[in-house]
């Protein structure tokens, strides 16, 4: 039986002298979801996925990783894993082709399987036209491109990615954001994903976790988190929203707060209250009303709040401890 989780932790924590780098943090990942990681710099990202793959023992707690244990079976995890840490592990003045190769001749991979591998990797990220050329001579997001392509090789069940688009152009972040969604869904594999670009995540991840000083902030789907924690928006279009408007709006008891300009006017309000009230009072007090629309706030919206608010928020989903 497949096992429904690729990584589980219970109050999984790790100490550096006095700093708590990972505290207290207790996952449950769904196989075959994109997982994104949530955190600003030195959040406890990294040091979390290094004791995933067994790489630092806990200081206290435990993890589990496609049903092995990190402690006493971290051999098996990184035999299943793949992992695009901080180096991309490429041999710059080799081939693109003979990068593969090697590392295919490193898994132990048969023959005809790996020539298939590497030949249907390099088109899905479209570098096989290019497989001849040596690696030093390519970009940055190339590089990263044929990266990704070592980690999947050897047909890994998760793979754990550490900022994969930091450092590359817009452009190129959006092409390997592009290539990494194709590849999950055709591989199936589970990919465990840490950054700080919320965009990024925003577009990628099926679910994701908030992390900071390595304390879990929250865990759930972007509907979840926003169920949980954001305030009803209406976004309206018009004119003439002056002062005393604002200021009347300001004092309504189910409005959290109210900005102006360019000619729309947003509106916060409390969970569970009507619009429609208030599109009233805005047009019996002379302001003239375009459009009325409620919005979602953004991912990044979200995190800002979870993270200024320096408290752990309880998981929105059913894992216990978090």
């Amino acid at each position: 039986m497949t096992n429904p989780y690729a990584i589980r932790t219970s109050s999984l924590r790790r100490d550096f002298g006095p700093i708590h780098a990972v505290d207290d943090v207790s996952l449950e990942i769904a196989s075959g979801t994109v997982f994104g990681f949530l955190g600003p710099n030195g959040a406890g990202k990294t040091t979390t996925i290094r004791l995933l793959l067994g790489l630092l023992e806990p200081t206290g707690g435990r993890a589990e990783v496609l049903g092995f244990d990190t402690r006493t079976q971290a051999a098996s995890i990184r035999e299943k894993s793949g992992a695009l840490l901080e180096y991309n592990g490429l041999y710059e003045r080799m081939t693109a082709e003979d990068n593969l190769e090697f590392y295919g001749r490193v898994w132990h991979m048969p023959k005809a399987d790996r020539q298939a591998r590497i030949h249907g990797l390099l088109t899905d990220m479209g570098l096989w036209e290019r497989r001849q050329e040596a690696v030093g001579t390519w970009s940055r997001g190339m590089k990263q491109k044929l990266a990704v392509a070592r980690t999947l090789l050897h047909r890994p069940a998760l793979i754990f990615m550490d900022e994969p688009t930091a450092g590359l152009d817009p452009v190129a972040a959006a092409a390997l954001r592009e290539d990494l969604a194709g590849l999950a869904a055709r591989e199936g594999v589970t990919i465990f994903l840490t950054t700080h670009n919320l965009a990024e995540a925003e577009k990628l991840c099926q679910q994701v976790g908030v992390i900071n000083k390595g304390r879990l902030l929250a865990i759930g789907t972007l509907d979840e988190l926003r169920a949980h924690n954001e305030a009803p928006r209406v976004e309206i279009t018009g004119n003439g929203f002056s002062e005393a408007i604002l200021s009347n709006l300001r004092g309504q008891p189910e409005v959290r707060g109210v900005a102006a300009g360019d000619g729309k006017l947003t509106i916060e309000l409390r969970p569970g209250v009507p619009t429609a009230p208030l599109v009233r009072l805005l047009v019996e007090s002379g302001a003239e009303v375009e459009e009325v629309r409620k919005s979602k706030a953004s991912l990044e919206e979200l995190f800002l709040t979870l993270v200024e608010e320096e408290a752990e928020i309880p998981s929105v989903s059913k894992t216990p401890g978090v």
